[in-house]
């Protein structure tokens, strides 16, 4: 097991901003060094495992060590910061909060130190969760248009809160042991589709979530082989009558979710439209011809 050493002069992680981490109210950096000069300390040893029987990680750690006393601002003072897998932190003898984060996932210890080495191991109750999407028949969905959010699972949908926005497929995420509502987000229109998962301590879990959708290409053109004409400005309704899509553009692109659609494009002071159908895998370039019979009358 690796161990990240903390600096003499333990240099405060500015760049997190004034943050809360699960257990620990709002916090500052603090502005002082540890360990005072002329002042015996202490040494903390630290090291998280995902399970009681699990191995100490030797990595991809986070160790955050507040002074256990409220500052003059109501935060908590951030004494030491340490990245790796084990930390080794020399302080002043007195009592801390120790926060380890692995991912999202995370624990907070409150430690007294004394002029004494002490080992301080944390349980996270903490696995992974990676999310990838598919079609119907199987097939991959076009994974630079695929995000999801995660959420957590309070029992009750209206309070769930909102933990990671706009997570890439693939990815793996940790966090705490639990239940999570994942959103599924294929494009930015409707293709939406969403998952209660399980996360379980030690163990990665993976997810495949399914969307019934397509990718459309809008043209507007003048005769079958016409080019798409510039600043066309196009409106995708849905049958309730939603205007769920607008855009300007000679060549307008997005996904939808399988169903029925009027697309209405408008060019200079002509309106046309075209009653379309969207089948879930099945790609399609849309031609609007600039006719008579597709104009909409004044």
């Amino acid at each position: 097991m690796g161990l990240a050493l903390a600096s003499a002069a333990y240099a405060q992680d500015e760049s997190l901003g004034d943050l809360s981490l699960p257990g620990i109210s709002k916090y500052a950096p603090a502005d002082r060094k540890v360990p005072l000069e002329g002042i015996d300390s202490g040494v903390l040893f630290l090291e998280a495992r995902l399970t009681d029987d699990g191995a100490p990680l030797a990595d991809g750690m986070v160790w955050r060590v507040f002074d256990a006393e409220v500052g003059p601002d109501g935060k908590l003072p951030l004494i030491a910061v340490a990245k790796g897998g084990g930390a080794r932190i020399q302080l002043e003898p007195g009592n801390y909060l120790v926060h380890a984060a692995f991912g999202r996932a995370g624990a907070t210890s409150r430690v007294t130190l004394t002029k004494e080495t002490r080992r301080e191991s944390l349980v996270l109750n903490a696995g992974g969760l990676k999310l990838e999407a598919a079609l119907p028949d199987g097939s991959q969905v076009r994974r630079n248009k695929l995000t999801f959010d995660i959420f957590s699972r309070n029992g009750n949908t209206d309070d769930d809160q909102l933990i990671l926005p706009d997570v890439p497929a693939g990815k793996v995420i940790r966090l705490n042991a639990g239940t999570y509502h994942v959103v599924s987000k294929y494009g930015t229109i409707n293709a939406v589709t969403r998952a209660d998962l399980r996360v379980e301590a030690g163990r990665t879990t993976e997810a495949s979530l399914e969307h019934r959708a397509a990718q459309v290409t809008l043209n507007l053109v003048r005769g079958k082989n016409g080019f798409p004409l510039a600043d066309t400005a196009w409106s995708v309704v849905a049958p309730s009558g939603d205007v769920i899509r607008e855009d300007v553009n000679a060549i307008s692109t997005m996904i939808l979710l399988a169903g029925e659609y009027t697309i209405v494009a408008q060019n200079k002071d002509n309106i046309y439209q075209k009653n379309i159908e969207v089948r879930s895998g099945r790609d399609q370039t849309i031609r609007v011809e600039a006719t008579e019979e597709n104009r909409i009358k004044n």
